[in-house]
């Protein structure tokens, strides 16, 4: 009986990501980003990005698809380079944010692709609606940095369509290319 407590305590930890390190996304050092691309009238694109978010990851070069990813996004950071655009973006025509302020993504599941590339999938949740999506996500690397840390960083991609989350008319038919770059570091 004690064999079989320990042989079953052992699997449950190797299976769990027992020896995944926790890494913090350095959102403080500006090391990391959440970036997207939207159509403008099938004229041009808007760029922008969202200036608050945190997150952070569990990461095992010899084990990556038992890692986990969560971030949380502030909504009302969005920041497009045009003060009166961004505020549009965060009145109840697109992200509501006096009534959703947060978006968040949590991994549900990681496949490696390839040497340095994943399948990252996940719930995306904004406008209380949450849809799964797959972050196409490259390994960038990992090593000391120069004051003692020790530090990973991954890009991911992904496209999602506004009308999705709620936010209907012409907007609800675009598509959303969002880039997300996250420096972690080692705790």
């Amino acid at each position: 009986m004690k064999k079989l407590f320990i042989t079953t305590a052992m699997a449950l930890s190797l299976g769990s990501g027992a020896f995944a390190e926790s890494y913090i996304i350095d959102t403080e050092g500006a090391h990391a980003s959440i970036n997207f691309k939207v159509s403008h009238l099938g004229y041009s694109y808007v760029m922008g990005r969202f200036d608050t978010f945190t997150g952070g990851f569990e990461f095992d070069a010899a084990n990556p698809e038992a890692g986990s990813v969560t971030v949380e996004i502030d909504l009302s950071s969005v920041n497009t380079n045009h003060a009166a655009r961004d505020n549009h973006v965060r009145s109840a025509d697109f992200f509501d944010v006096a009534k959703a302020p947060t978006a968040s993504f949590a991994s549900t599941g990681i496949k490696v692709t390839g040497d340095k590339t994943a399948v990252i999938t996940g719930d995306l949740t904004m406008s209380g609606i949450t849809k799964s999506v797959d972050l196409e996500t490259t390994f960038v690397g990992e090593g000391k940095d120069p004051w003692g840390g020790y530090r990973a960083g991954f890009i991911g991609t992904t496209e999602i369509k506004l009308g999705d989350y709620g936010m209907g008319g012409v907007i609800g038919d675009q598509d959303v290319a969002l880039t997300i770059v996250a420096e972690g570091l080692r705790q």
